[in-house]
């Protein structure tokens, strides 16, 4: 017997196959007023698929792409695969110098660029790529439509040997130096996206819509795992409350995924109301305050808290509720849902451990680092064997996250490791302070830093974007923190404004950090 009956190599390709068979007529993809079918989907991604070999794709070339969320991304994610390439997805927000870098560095044969960011493109060396270029306007002038018309609709006898081969490489967005390229497996990929299914609760009829970015840890994995239950996509160029609103209602939206910022917005927009049926809003990125999670809640969408990054395909762990739980105040239910949990069924535990990686008492106070591993992890960074044996010193990989163990077992995040504040000797919790500044009723978000203070080395500094036509003061902030906060926790300075943020809506503290240590020679004190 030359192979294995048991065995078959884990690809997500698969889930495409089977919904195809399954549901060959069901809508699949929602474009605005175009709707593909499961079995036209199909036909699409083969067409894709075969061309990218006819145009001389070979087994690992790396293909990149640089659009919003429409159907050719998605089409991308089982075309590339199934052609025998690697998909790089590239953030949408960054600059031609940060994507030249990323071409260069991932050695890209192939790039497919919407016309609306093509001009990110036009001034670089295109030379050693072969660019099709996508208009996204459903007309047979496409160039993307015409370059899929030539190839074949059927499937192509698979290139993969191993499960452990890298499907995609998806790099960080980076705050200082150039980025990294995470590289993910067929087998993670797969794995991550049944974890998907499960904990979200995704199933034939769900319909997802398509907040978070492709481009992110390819889309936390959803691009396979909506496609694998036989659910359907609802595309969206742009992130317009006000058109989220709209779909949501129209579309019979059950799941949409996004940061907390993204959260936010949606929950204080005019059109905010409570929803006819309930919607399943996967939130990560930052920790979600307390406030944020009751007010999801009451528009009749469920908050489900998971936390993760690009190097563990977006989430890892989850905070699964408890029956019990139901039992508490709305303030302690949204106290409970705002920490991260534990690891996905898919995933192994996450650990709180000391420098040694020995594990920290499960006390809820005592802070280490979150360290993972097993198949929700990545298998390393692209061309970057240093940064590959730093990040997984031990056999662990090393989040740089800093948290705390619960008795119960779940794990809560505390900070970066970079943004602990230590104020005379006191280590000060900036997401605490942030979650109870997003109390108050005039701040639609927050982000603490600290600044350098003659007597107490650091202090926590807040900065704070307010609520449309709502008003607050910098002393009326501080007082609401001195009657609610040990007073060594409380900001001494409040700046008002807009926050800066990565193109997945992290808030970026480092910069906020800068501009409060200029002309310093370090940054603690």
């Amino acid at each position: 017997m030359t192979e294995k009956v048991y065995r078959t190599e884990l690809t997500p390709v698969s889930f495409l196959e089977r919904s195809a068979l399954i549901f060959p007529e069901k809508v699949a993809v929602i474009h605005g007023q175009r709707h593909y079918s499961y079995l036209q989907f199909a036909q699409r991604v083969y067409r894709l698929a075969a061309q990218l070999r006819a145009y001389s794709l070979h087994k690992h070339d790396r293909v990149a792409f640089l659009c919003p969320n429409i159907p050719p991304l998605l089409e991308a994610h089982y075309a590339v695969p199934a052609a025998g390439g690697i998909l790089v997805a590239i953030n949408t927000r960054l600059s031609s110098n940060e994507i030249n870098f990323i071409l260069q560095h991932s050695g890209a044969s192939f790039l497919f660029v919407d016309n609306e960011l093509y001009h990110l493109v036009e001034q670089l060396n295109l030379d050693a790529l072969q660019v099709i270029r996508i208009a996204d306007d459903g007309t047979d002038d496409d160039p993307y439509e015409q370059f899929l018309a030539q190839g074949n609709p059927h499937p192509l006898h698979s290139w993969l040997v191993d499960e452990e081969e890298t499907i995609s490489i998806n790099y960080t967005s980076g705050t200082t130096g150039n980025p990294k390229g995470v590289m993910y497996t067929y087998r993670g990929a797969y794995l991550n996206a049944l974890g998907e299914v499960i904990e979200t609760g995704l199933n034939s009829e769900s319909i997802y819509l398509w907040t978070l970015p492709m481009f992110h840890c390819n889309g936390w994995c959803f691009t396979w795992a909506v496609t694998a239950v036989g659910a359907t996509h609802v595309c969206l160029r742009k992130v317009e409350p006000e058109q989220v609103w709209e779909l949501l209602e129209n579309q019979s939206i059950t799941h949409y995924n996004g940061a907390p910022t993204v959260q936010i917005f949606l929950a204080n927009h005019p059109k905010a109301h409570p929803l006819s049926r309930p919607v399943t809003a996967t939130i990560a990125g930052a920790p979600p305050s307390p406030t944020l999670l009751g007010q999801l809640k009451s528009l009749n969408i469920r908050p489900l808290h998971v936390y993760g990054l690009t190097e563990t395909y977006g989430p890892y762990t989850v905070c699964e509720w408890h029956e019990e739980w139901n039992m508490r105040s709305e303030e302690e239910q949204a106290a409970l849902l705002a920490r991260q949990g534990q690891g996905y069924v898919t995933a192994e535990q996450a650990r709180i451990v000391n420098p040694d990686l020995g594990d920290l008492p499960k006390d809820g106070s005592t802070m280490g680092e979150v360290v993972m591993r097993g198949n929700n992890v990545a298998k390393g960074y692209y061309g970057n064997e240093l940064a590959t044996e730093k990040a997984f010193a031990g056999g662990w990989f090393h989040s740089g996250d800093i948290g705390v163990w619960h008795e119960d077992n779940y794990i809560e995040l505390r900070d970066r490791a970079k943004d602990v504040i230590i104020s005379g000797g006191e280590n000060i919790s900036t997401i605490e302070v942030e979650q109870l500044i997003a109390r108050h009723p005039a701040v639609l978000e927050c982000a603490v830093v600290a600044i350098p203070d003659a007597t107490w080395g650091e202090r926590p500094k807040a900065f704070i974007t307010l609520k449309p036509e709502r008003e607050a003061t910098e002393e009326e902030i501080i007082a609401f923190c001195w009657e609610r906060l040990a007073h060594f926790k409380c900001p001494t300075a409040v700046e008002f404004g807009l926050l800066p943020k990565t193109s997945t809506g992290k808030v970026q503290k480092y910069v906020l950090r800068e501009q409060e240590w200029q002309g310093h020679e370090k940054r603690i004190n």
